[in-house]
């Protein structure tokens, strides 16, 4: 399953107690601890991949079945299906998840994971039980977008 590591520290005072509600007010941040380690955060507002800094992350087989569920729920589409039916039946197409994942992404115009996506080896001309490709599902936009990343990558 895809993954963001990312890590924080504690000072030492608190992570030698159990960490209770009254006890998190001691926590200190690295920062102040004087200890020094990775740090990371997210930078949202970006419209491509490379400044959501999730640029070539990832390659096609690091993709799964998990990760379709992950994003089914994040971009709200279970609430709007009420049901996993409509993914269940994409997972159980033999179609690699991570062109899955482009198919969905396409229908939702979500431009940061289409391109992940495409960089991963995503082919946006794999077709589902309908016969139905990512650029079918797209708007004009994000079909331009699609084929243009295409021909910039070939």
């Amino acid at each position: 399953m895809a993954s963001i590591p990312c890590t924080f520290q504690l000072s030492a005072k608190a992570a030698s107690r159990r960490l209770s509600p009254s006890r998190l007010s001691r926590v200190v941040p690295a920062s102040e601890s004087g200890r020094v380690g990775p740090t990371c955060w997210f930078r949202f507002g970006n419209k491509d991949a490379e400044g959501a800094g999730i640029y070539g992350s990832q390659a096609r087989d690091d993709f799964d079945r998990d990760d379709v569920e992950q994003y089914f729920n994040y971009m709200g589409m279970l609430a709007v299906e009420g049901t996993y039916d409509k993914m269940e039946a994409l997972l159980n197409q033999d179609i690699h998840p991570v062109d899955i994942l482009l198919m969905l992404a396409a229908s939702e115009g979500d431009r940061p994971k289409i391109e992940e996506l495409l960089r991963a080896g995503a082919e946006y001309d794999v077709k589902d039980v309908d016969g139905r490709t990512a650029l079918d599902r797209a708007s004009e936009e994000i079909r331009e977008f699609i084929l243009g990343f295409a021909t910039k990558k070939a």
